[in-house]
């Protein structure tokens, strides 16, 4: 099963040994944080050992309308990429 947002904030708060209330005030401050962030010029966001989130460019490009086949243009966008860092990787891949 997935872990949401509450179930990350219910972890916090038995982590820290802070409220239910807090812990959850604190995920949105950080998870604000990093959003900020990645509208920023710069657009990166690193946490060591973690990993890094980064916002890229996509360019327009072709593609196909799914249920009717058409050719279309899909506009130029941006999309945001986290690189996994090392400690998280070694921990996923025990």
């Amino acid at each position: 099963m997935a872990l949401t947002k509450t179930g990350v904030s219910e972890l916090l708060a038995e982590k820290t040994g802070a409220t239910k209330a807090v812990a959850a005030e604190n995920l949105n401050a950080l998870l604000d944080i990093i959003q900020d962030e990645l509208v920023t010029e710069d657009g990166k966001v690193t946490l060591p050992g973690f990993g890094t989130f980064s916002v890229t460019a996509r360019p327009e490009r072709e593609g196909r309308n799914p249920s009717t086949g058409q050719p279309m243009t899909i506009s130029a966008s941006n999309a945001v990429k986290f690189k996994v860092g090392k400690v998280l990787k070694d921990a996923v891949n025990k």
